[in-house]
């Protein structure tokens, strides 16, 4: 079984409609992690695409969704190509839109012709077993999504406001042991403390404004190696940005996100 599939699956209502529940157990305090509410938007849309994995997926959120209540997922294909599919979809929750996706669908394990490849190694980090369990940290929300997710945060970086940079840097993984994959990506480049944490210490929740991810790969089996920093705080709102490396090294997704700072 897998918490992840389940718990984002969605149920086909009429052409281009999808009924769905999500479950409180991807929470950020009162409110469904934003990664995990855009994924069952995300599964309508590949069930649409003529391509099987994600490419690029930005995702802009008007209202927090909820766990533990009943939604429904619209979504459309805006254009059918040879090698990408673009799509549309949303997810609203009491008759109210929660967020909007717009992705494009590719086939991540097509040969392509290239005369470069050029990539960033991960970083060095601790291996998983000597760096703190996220639920160690003193964010200053509860954290319901840990009953999920297995986070560990770089041993230096862990410290509320002890770190002279906003940066995190650790290893993901699902808590069930369900292996990474392509479509569940957008969920671990948004599934990370804030960085800014390490900067500035309890920070509480840091709602997401708009999440625009890259995937790269298909993720091999194993831990995720995860960095994220703050580049850009000023006047209440921060830009963030992310990337995920699988166990064999390989970049398997990059993020830029803008949020809000709701803590003073």
């Amino acid at each position: 079984m897998s918490h992840f599939y389940d718990e984002t699956s969605i149920e086909r209502v009429e052409p281009g409609r999808w009924s769905t529940r999500l479950s409180r157990h991807w929470n950020i305090g009162e409110n469904s992690n934003g990664g995990y509410a855009l994924s069952p938007v995300l599964r309508a849309v590949q069930e649409l695409a003529s391509q099987p994995d994600p490419v690029t997926v930005t995702t802009h959120f008007f209202r927090p969704s909820k766990g533990d209540l009943d939604g429904e997922v619209r979504a459309e294909v805006l254009r059918a190509g040879r090698t990408l599919t673009s799509a549309s979809g949303s997810l609203s929750q009491e008759g109210k839109s929660r967020l909007t996706v717009l992705a494009a669908f590719g086939d991540l394990g097509s040969a392509t012709v290239s005369a470069h490849d050029i990539t960033s190694p991960p970083p060095d980090l601790p291996p998983p077993d000597e760096c703190l369990i996220r639920s160690g940290m003193e964010q200053g929300v509860d954290l319901p999504i840990m009953e999920r997710t297995d986070v560990r945060i770089r041993p230096e970086h862990a410290g509320a406001g002890t770190h002279h940079l906003a940066e995190l840097e650790g290893w993901i993984r699902f808590a069930d042991g369900t292996e990474p994959t392509a479509m569940a990506l957008p969920f671990f480049a948004d599934a990370f403390p804030p960085s800014v944490f390490s900067l500035m210490g309890r920070v509480g929740w840091v709602p997401t404004v708009e999440l625009t991810v890259h995937v790269r790969r298909r993720p091999a089996p194993g831990w995720l190696c995860a960095r994220f920093e703050c580049d850009d705080l000023h006047d209440g709102r921060l830009i963030e940005s992310g990337r995920l490396w699988d166990s064999s090294g390989d970049l398997v997704a990059q993020s830029r996100q803008i949020g809000l700072l709701l803590a003073g």
